[in-house]
Parts: structure tokens; C-alpha cells; sequence
């Protein structure tokens, strides 16, 4: 019998998968607990739009990445820090800095967890930070830190 599974199941396959069960098991396991239903014409319509409205939403979230990585790539963002001898910073200059500034200055917003830095910025300089916006889509950003 096949079935459209509405939860994970062990053994049987992942959400949304079209599997073939036995009659048994899915009368007496999988549709009592709610685990699956009968593939019919009504469900399987159900399923393929489901499946349709996923891949444009994931068409969607691609060229929103791509467009926004566009605007990012090679572009310098500027930030300002208090220094003392050296030009060694108080502190350091971290990836929720870098993603407001990038959000200031070039009104993309970036999540900090997806900004990669080399390692700490803790002096003055010009630093390369990855952008990591998709699945496959990043953007190179230069961050020049000088005195406040």
C-alpha cells in the first residue's frame, strides 16, 4: 500500500516521502497513531504542490542570496575603534560589529553567525570576512578598522 508519511518515521522514511508500506502495517501502526495517510488523487495533488511551493521558495531564497551578494562582494566597510600603544585595540572587533556596519553602510543585512573572520581583529588594519549567505553563495568583504 502506498503511503504519504506525515511525520519521520524509522525505518519507513522521512516527512513528506511517498513509501510503500504493508497493508497491515499501515492499518494497524501507521494510520491509527497519525504517522501517515492513504496516497490517494486528493493527497498526492497535496504533496506535489507541497513539493512545488518548496522548490520556488527555495528559487526564491537563492536569488534574494545572490542578489544580495552582488552587493557585497569586493566592497570595504569602514569601522572605528579606540587603540592604545601600537595601534593594539581595546578589545577586539567582532562579527555583530561588522555585520552592523554592513548593514549601515551597505543596507544589506547579514547574520553575524555567517560572517567568517581570518581570526581576531585586534589592531588596526584591513581585514578579509567571508559573507556566507546560501547554500554556495558568498561574498568577500574587506573590514578597515582606523581610529575613532
Amino acid at each position: 500500500m502506498k503511503v504519504i508519511l506525515l511525520t519521520d518515521v524509522k525505518g519507513s522514511g522521512k516527512k513528506g516521502e511517498l513509501v510503500n508500506v504493508s497493508d497491515g502495517y499501515a492499518r494497524n501502526f501507521l494510520f491509527p497513531r497519525k504517522l501517515a495517510k492513504e496516497a490517494n488523487a486528493q493527497a498526492m495533488n497535496e504533496l506535489k504542490n507541497a513539493e512545488e511551493a518548496k522548490a520556488h521558495r527555495r528559487a526564491v531564497e537563492l536569488a534574494a542570496a545572490q542578489e544580495a551578494a552582488g552587493k557585497l562582494e569586493g566592497k570595504t566597510v569602514r569601522l572605528s575603534a579606540k587603540a592604545g600603544q601600537g595601534g593594539k585595540l581595546f578589545g577586539s572587533i567582532t562579527a555583530k560589529e561588522i555585520a552592523e556596519e554592513i548593514k549601515k553602510q551597505l543596507q544589506v543585512e547579514v547574520d553575524k553567525r555567517k560572517i567568517e573572520l581570518e581570526g581576531d581583529i585586534k589592531a588596526f588594519g584591513t581585514y578579509t570576512c567571508e559573507v556566507k549567505l546560501y547554500t554556495g553563495v558568498s561574498a568577500k568583504v574587506y573590514a578597515v578598522v582606523g581610529e575613532a
